[in-house]
């Protein structure tokens, strides 16, 4: 099994603008195919820190240079490991977003709804909370919220009801307890597309995807250098609105926040208006891919 096919590989790498010797952080290291590149492109002098949450991808590292450090962490915490080493500002911070290909074919990892293995979708096995605890732990109207908010699901309300009334006669620990489930609510055999949504946004919750997205980004703005470039890539709605925001606004809202002299508070420039995405060949080669979206900001 291929660990990770990287996604906007060329067109991310070229958004960082490396310089050679240059200090480079990748949050989201995966199978390191974007690692791989940005190393080649820095010479000896040149740096790359990439972390990781998943201890899989600790373990399938594929890369042993001196100038590169693998830290199995979330995101969130990177600049407390960057000041550890005695830097505080970098010239470049590159986050992919997506969840690798070995994640979701891994089936006992339970991030896809396909076979019969236990709700978990941790991407840290050492986190406490699973999907499963979701599912039969939280209350209705917490199932509801989170249905609604992270996966847009408009009658998330009735699914959170019958959810919580199935459960009180048998504990919702596996794909096929879920999906059985909801075939009963509906009368009917329920979508690939529903099911994605669905799962989708119990992952955002069970590993608190939003809230660390925030946080890092907001960590950035600190620790990039004059011009040095952020680069992230998305996949959904949610965390891309929140990105493109940060990018174009400098903050998680529509509209610049102002200082007390009424001027912009203003961190970042967009160096791409739109947002790249997947070429039809990328595509066709990894279709997940599809809904990819690439967003370049630079330090001002």
């Amino acid at each position: 099994m291929k660990y990770h096919v990287p996604v906007l590989l060329n067109e991310s790498i070229k958004g960082l603008s490396i310089k050679p010797e240059g200090t480079y952080v990748d949050l989201t290291f995966g199978g390191g195919g974007h690692s791989k590149l940005i190393l080649e492109k820095l010479n000896s002098k040149g740096k790359l820190f990439s972390f990781d949450t998943d201890t899989d991808a600790i373990k399938n590292n594929p890369i042993s240079q001196d100038n590169f450090e693998l830290i199995n962490s979330n995101f969130k915490f990177f600049d407390l490991y960057l000041k550890n080493k005695g830097i505080y500002e970098v010239d470049g911070i590159l986050a992919d977003l997506g969840m690798s290909s070995y994640q979701i074919d891994n089936s006992e990892r339970g991030f896809s709804y396909k076979g019969d293995y236990m709700l978990d979708m941790r991407m840290n096995s050492e986190i406490d909370l699973s999907a499963e605890d979701i599912l039969n732990d939280y209350d209705q109207k917490d199932l509801q919220n989170i249905l609604f908010n992270y996966g847009d699901i408009k009658n998330s309300r009735f699914i959170a009801e019958n959810i919580v009334y199935f459960r009180s006669s048998k504990r919702i620990k596996k794909n096929s307890d879920l999906i059985e489930i909801l075939n009963k609510i509906f009368d009917k055999k329920v979508s690939f597309k529903f099911l994605s949504k669905l799962y989708q946004a119990i992952r955002i919750e069970v590993n608190d995807e939003i809230n660390s997205l925030k946080e890092m980004l907001k960590k950035t703005i600190n620790h990039l250098k004059n011009k040095g470039r952020l680069v992230i890539i998305s996949y959904h709605s949610i965390e891309d609105r929140l990105v493109k925001n940060f990018i174009n606004k400098s903050n998680f809202l529509p509209d610049y926040e102002k200082d007390l002299y009424g001027k912009k508070v203003e961190f970042f420039k967009r160096v791409n208006k739109k947002p790249l995405t997947p070429t039809f060949e990328e595509v066709k080669e990894n279709p997940r891919s599809r809904s990819a979206k690439l967003r370049i900001g630079e330090k001002i």
